[in-house]
């Protein structure tokens, strides 16, 4: 995520750097790359999410290690996954 986000601000850089007069922002190959890092991390995030409840619910109680705490992982994860939404949201609403 945090390098689709780099993508898409270089283009924006880019676009600072080298205005065209009279031509309104368009957004370029950047803007689509960047969304596209972007939305493979939070598609990343959730599936891997879900993959690792579900192997947690195939292993019986003695195969988990004492003291083991899975929901700090998954939240942390779904967190990521959410800040990615948003930042999605940013880069069509911010540009």
């Amino acid at each position: 995520m945090a390098f689709g986000f780099v993508i898409e601000r270089f283009g924006l850089f880019v676009s600072i750097l080298i205005p065209q007069h009279n031509i309104p922002m368009q957004r370029g190959i950047s803007f689509w790359t960047g969304l596209a890092f972007v939305l493979l991390g939070v598609f990343v995030a959730v599936f891997s999410t879900v993959q690792y409840r579900k192997l947690l619910r195939t292993l019986k109680p003695i195969e988990i290690p004492e003291g083991y705490r899975s929901d700090p992982g998954v939240f942390t994860n779904l967190v990521v996954a959410a800040l990615g939404i948003v930042l999605i949201a940013y880069f069509f609403h911010g540009v």
